[in-house]
Parts: C-alpha cells; structure tokens; sequence
C-alpha cells in the first residue's frame, strides 16, 4: 500500500497482537504535543525552536580513560546516570550522559586488544544495556535486550578485538522498551577500532577526526519533550543537528589540507543525505572498516545508525560547508521536517598553503567476497496502523509479527554463509541492522530494476528504501542470541526487531 492510501486506511484491520502494539489513549492524544507540528514541540512551546550557540571551534570527543598501566588493554569505566547540559545560552538542560557528557567519551582501542568495561546503570527506575554497534563481539557481551542491567547494579562488559576488525563502531543503550529514549536523551558514543600504525594505509598527515551526528529537540524551558505520535509513526527529528554535541561548530584549515573524518549518523531517525560545498569528497570507508580503494563521491547518505570515512580536500580558500541536501525518506502525516540546507560544519580554508600532502593510496585494503550462500531467507517490513475505541495501535512487523523477547524466529548454524532478502513493503524507509557480524551488499531492487553497489563494503547497517528490495550476504562466525532490527529506534520499540538463534 502506498502512503497515501496508508493514511486513507488508518482504521484498517490490526493483524498482529495487541501486546506487540503502541498504543495511545483518545483523551491522551488529545493532549499531545505536535500532533499538528510534524512531532516537533512547537504547539507545547508556542514558538519556534529554541536558538542554540553555533560557529564555536570544533571540539574534539574526550577519550575514555584507560585504567590498565600496559598496552594491549583497555580496563575503563561507564556510568549511564543523569546530567545536566547547556546547549542553549541561557538554560539548563537535564540529560542522561555516559561519565556525564553527552556525546559519551570516545573509546579508542587497536586491533588485537582485550576490552574490559565496568558498566554500571545508574539510571534511576528503568534497565539499561551497552550495545557494541557493529562490533565482532561475544553473543553474551552484545548488550542485546535479553540481557538488562537493573537500575544501581553494574556488569563487566569482555571481549577480544580480532586482526582485521578497524573501523568506525560506536555505543549505545538497548533495553526493551527504552531505548529510543535514553538514546535522545544523550546516551551514544563512539568507539574506533584503529589499525596498527603500519597497517593503516591512509597517511598520518591527514589526521583522524571524528564527527558525531546527534539531533536534539529543546522545550521552551530547555527540557527535552517526550515522543510524540507523530514520533512514533516516523522515528523522532529533533529540531538542531548537532557535531559532537555542537551546532555548526568551525573547522580551521590551510589551502591543500586533506582531513581523514569519520561521520556517524547517531540519531534516532534522521537521513542525511549530505555534501560539501567547496570541498571533494573522497570515500575511503564504511561501517566496518575501509573499502578496497576510494570512490569519488559528491554526496553521501547516511541512515540512522550508518557511519562513513571520507578523506575530504580542502582546495579552495574561503568557506567550506557540511550540508544537507533534501531526502524523502517517507513521513506520514503533515509536516515533513524540511532538512534541505542544514549547515553542519563549517571549515574556513586560509589562503595559506599546506604543507604538501602525501597522495592517497588506490588500493586501501582487500575484502575477500563470501562463498555461495547455503541458506535463503526472506524479511518482508510492513506497518500496521488502526483506530480501536480505547485508542490508537500501531506496529512495525517483519513478517507479520512484531517482536517477542520470549521467540526465537531465526535459527542459524555459526559458520553457514547465509543470503539474506530485504523487502522493504511500508510506506518509509526502514535501516536495517543486523547484531554480531558485518554484510556485504550484493544487489538493490526497485520497480524491477536490479542496481548492484559501487563498491564492495563491510556493512551492519543498510537503508531499505520503500517499495525496495535489498539483499546481502552474511555469516554468523559466534554462537548465541544476535538480533536483527529497523534502526528508527521508535520502530524497533513498536516491534520491528526479530531474535536469530545461531547455533555451534
């Protein structure tokens, strides 16, 4: 069904079962803020979206302390508690924060180290979990929903980085039910995984920067507003996108630089389709890691959850922006959230000539492609939306079912090599992410036309496109519990998560 004729049959008939439904009363709705502002909270506020402080320097993301006295060991601490942060001038603003910051410290660790991290919740009144986004980590220590962290207890998150595993991953919250909001409210950061010095193929002279995307939505008191409905049928766009917690912070460079930046869409539910003006884009990496040889770029999209690594040129004096361009993502209901034009970073290039840069290499690093799968499975996304005398439901569903903690709906064999088909049959666009290893995209489907990708990635996050197919190969090299799930964090809430049980 397309959108429009999904709005049309909002009281179509509920398919799956209430329990695995939002759902909201009339008289509650009725005093919901947003519900003719696009979920935004300017029919609460009266006005328009609080002004925050922009064209400060770009600062760079605090690392996390490491307590082990010897190399090859991180040994670190994280507390998810409450905070207070100021992003607008004059107001204070109550947050949840990992070591009370928000974006959360920085964690950087090399190939080949153990990883040791204290965790301890002190979120009052509601179980937490850390998620190792996209990280080659033991089913026991992903931080998937089956294994909370109660309010005041604590766990020790373990694991080993293996040879090979560099790359841009990050962290996050993933408790059932609640992890659209503590990660709104501040609890995300990012976790580098650098190859050895003589490994990395990308020059030093480029330096490594690390860009966290976050967006944020202020009340009028500097409060953050609770999800609308509009948030839950979209996945919740805050009202200022933010680069390590700064809107349109300033970047100084010399005429000829070529900065190494990594970008992390770490929002709820925003696309950013981005570019930048004045500058070349070079595409050196993906989620998991660099690709075989950079791929010239003029813009990129980045789903919730996605991350890349660009080597950008800065060739030109004067200004260079980090944009957004338009995206039509699907929105249902009025008030799509317009995010064409969105200044991002600024870089103000000097008329004084760099050093000279060493060239980028063309071939970065080899990825062997998988073997022929030896088993098929088949995804299909739907929504579901009805009007019921006590109130609204709505769901997310793959294959007909929202999720069930208690039901296992994919059994794996470790090792097996696996085609997995994405067919995406709602109204938006749904990320889609698998736990505990990466994928590589083989072919996208649309209106019967076959596109196979540019280049070839490791990848655990994927955009499916509305009315679009996608498929990818994967294997499960670690026995256990691993979820699969949409990357809108409100959808993965309304059920579009399922549970994989891979197998020895």
């Amino acid at each position: 069904m397309h959108r429009r004729g999904f709005l049309a049959a909002s009281l179509a008939t509920v398919l799956a079962s209430p329990r695995a439904l939002a759902q909201m009363k009339m008289d509650d709705m009725s005093n919901m803020p947003g519900m003719d502002h696009a979920g935004h909270d300017m029919g609460a506020m009266g006005q328009g979206p609080v002004a925050l402080p922009q064209n400060q320097p770009l600062r760079e993301l605090p690392l996390l302390a490491n307590e082990a006295a010897g190399p090859g060991l991180l040994k670190a601490r994280l507390t998810a508690e409450s905070a207070t942060a100021r992003f607008a001038a004059d107001r204070d603003t109550p947050i949840l924060a990992y070591n009370g910051i928000s974006p959360g410290p920085l964690i950087e660790t090399q190939e080949g180290d153990r990883v040791e991290i204290t965790f301890s919740n002190r979120i009052e009144g509601e179980p937490s979990t850390i998620h190792w986004h996209g990280m080659p980590v033991p089913a026991d220590q992903d931080g998937n929903p089956m294994d909370p962290v109660a309010a005041g207890a604590d766990r020790v998150y373990a694991f080993e980085l293996p040879e090979g595993s560099a790359g841009s991953y990050w962290y996050h919250p993933h408790p059932h039910g609640r992890t659209a909001e503590q990660v709104y409210r501040g609890l995300a950061g990012a976790f580098l995984v650098k190859a050895k010095a003589k490994a990395d193929p990308i020059p030093a002279a480029y330096g490594d920067t690390t860009l966290f995307l976050t967006d944020l939505r202020l009340a009028a008191d500097g409060s953050m507003p609770e999800n609308t409905m509009t948030d839950m049928m979209n996945g919740r766009v805050g009202d200022h996108v933010l680069v390590n917690g700064q809107k349109n912070p300033r970047l100084a460079v010399a005429m000829g630089t070529k900065r190494r930046l990594r970008l992390y869409n770490a929002t709820n539910a925003r696309f950013l389709r981005l570019a930048f003006v004045n500058a070349a884009m070079t595409l050196i990496g993906s989620d998991g890691g660099l690709i075989e040889a950079p791929v010239a770029a003029d813009e990129i999209l980045l789903s919730p959850a996605e991350r890349v690594e660009l080597v950008v040129a800065f060739d030109k004096p004067g200004t260079a922006i980090l944009t957004t361009l338009d995206y039509d993502r699907g929105w249902m209901g009025p008030g799509r959230p317009e995010d064409k034009g969105l200044a991002l970073l600024t870089a103000d290039v000097s008329d004084t000539q760099a050093e000279p840069m060493p060239p980028l290499p063309e071939r970065l690093r080899p990825i062997a492609r998988f073997g022929q799968p030896t088993v098929s499975r088949r995804l299909v996304f739907t929504e579901i939306m009805a009007m019921k005398p006590t109130g609204m439901e709505m769901g997310f569903l793959i294959n007909g079912m929202a999720f069930d903690m208690g039901r296992v709906d994919i059994v794996a064999r470790a090792g097996d090599t696996e085609l997995w088909e994405i067919v995406n049959q709602a109204d938006m666009d749904h990320p889609f992410h698998l736990h505990g290893t990466q994928f590589q995209l083989i072919e996208r489907e649309r209106d019967g036309k076959v596109s196979k990708p540019p280049y070839l990635a490791w990848k655990d996050t994927v955009n499916v496109a509305r009315g679009e197919t996608v498929r990818l190969v994967t294997r499960q090299e670690r026995p256990g519990t691993r979820m699969y799930h949409c990357h809108i964090l409100e959808h993965e809430q309304l059920g579009m998560m399922g549970v994989v049980d891979v197998q020895a």
